[in-house]
């Protein structure tokens, strides 16, 4: 299985959809989509994602499943010093990495920043719907790996936005997310790959290209 986990174009955030830029983008990136097969889409509900993949469904004559919990990655953790609500990739370098537990992969949602945010609850409905999703299509979380229940060699295309793409990304590969937040760039209508490898019959793992 192939995961493709596309980033919107350049976003008009007041307006909720792109900039003529991202417009621009967004018709180049359906150029390069339309060379692929791809089994199925999902796209979130924000404006900004659903126009990006509106040019790719387009193209292709395709429709996607609008999926709730693909929408920005929403909870807000207070600022180390003012106490202000700020997004969790919005930290700066000397704050956070003072913190080991940020680094690891269970314990960077016990920091009190995180669970004033009750940050761990919005990541666990994108993991559990995420899950919902691979198992649909014959991937079944198990533990740290999935049990491939059905292999295949389908191609899902999530369009969707860099945060939680980051909470994905944490989810399938086994990392804290404030490192992906803080280490990892998605450009706008970049898009993120993963496969699964299967080195045993059944057990499957993610790699990220």
């Amino acid at each position: 299985m192939k995961i493709l986990l596309i980033r919107h174009g350049d976003p008009d955030y007041e307006k909720d959809s792109l900039t003529e830029k991202g417009w621009h983008e967004a018709e180049l990136l359906a150029q390069r989509m339309a060379e692929l097969e791809i089994q199925s889409f999902y796209v979130s509900p924000l404006g900004r994602a659903k126009d990006t993949a509106s040019c790719t469904l387009k193209k292709m004559g395709r429709e996607a499943e609008e999926l709730a919990w693909l929408r920005e990655f929403h909870a807000p953790i207070p600022d180390f010093h003012t106490g202000e609500p700020r997004i969790p990739w919005d930290q700066l370098p000397a704050d956070w990495t003072a913190e080991p537990k940020y680094y690891d992969n269970i314990r960077w949602a016990e920091t009190l920043p995180m669970l004033e945010g009750h940050v761990i609850d919005e990541a666990n409905r994108v993991w559990n719907g995420l899950d919902e999703v691979l198992a649909k299509h014959g991937y079944v979380r198990n533990g740290n790996y999935y049990d491939a229940v059905s292999p295949n060699e389908d191609t899902l295309a999530f369009f969707c936005h860099f945060g939680v793409t980051c909470v994905m990304l944490s989810h399938l590969l086994g990392i804290s997310p404030m490192i992906l937040w803080h280490g990892f760039c998605a450009a706008p209508t970049s898009v993120t790959s993963l496969i699964t490898e299967e080195r045993r019959k059944g057990v499957a793992l993610f790699r990220m290209n």
